[in-house]
């Protein structure tokens, strides 16, 4: 038996929808919805599963750069130890990008990592710094928080949450960069 999920998921999606669907009984509607939501749900995840690496990568490269960005502007104005553990978190999520083999779970780790560090780091800001760096952080949050929001709903547009066209964003294959090597 292969365990890949290129193979298993295909295979789940097969079985809920020739045996284990037609089974549910159709008067039952919230098990009917239950199940057509695990076909569609396992859909996406085969659609998407090629992608996770790159939008990993992708995140991970963005919140580096973004790290050591607000780090850089607020060090001169408030001191805190956030900004130098900031700063170290960037520099770890850097080299788990140079890393040819890096393995997924290190870059999901780092990414974890440096948003709780950014995290940390806002809440300083908010507490100690004057009201223009403040209000300068603030603005540089909202602006990366517009981008992964728009990488989340472009990730699961497939799901169908967004019905106007006009608002449906960017497909993420479109906006993941391919991976870079050195």
């Amino acid at each position: 038996m292969d365990i890949r999920p290129d193979i298993q998921i295909p295979s789940m999606i097969k079985a809920m929808i020739d045996v284990v669907l037609p089974a549910v009984d159709p008067e039952h509607k919230m098990a009917q919805e239950q199940a057509r939501l695990v076909i569609g749900t396992l859909q996406l995840i085969a659609k998407r599963l090629p992608l996770a690496y790159r939008y990993d990568v992708d995140e991970l490269n963005r919140y580096v750069t973004f790290a050591r960005e607000i780090a850089m502007e607020m060090r001169g104005s408030i001191d805190t130890p956030s900004c130098a553990e900031l700063e170290r978190l960037a520099d770890r999520g850097s080299e788990v990008l140079d890393g040819a083999r890096t393995d997924p779970p290190e870059i999901e780790s780092a990414i974890f990592q440096l948003r709780a560090a950014v995290g940390q780091l806002i809440q300083d800001v908010n507490a100690k710094a004057p009201t223009d760096v403040r209000k300068t952080l603030r603005q540089r949050v909202l602006n990366m928080s517009k981008t992964e929001l728009e990488r989340e709903l472009a990730l699961v547009i497939d799901m169908g949450f967004e019905m106007d066209p006009d608002k449906r964003p960017v497909p993420i294959e479109k906006q993941l960069p391919p991976i870079r090597r050195k």
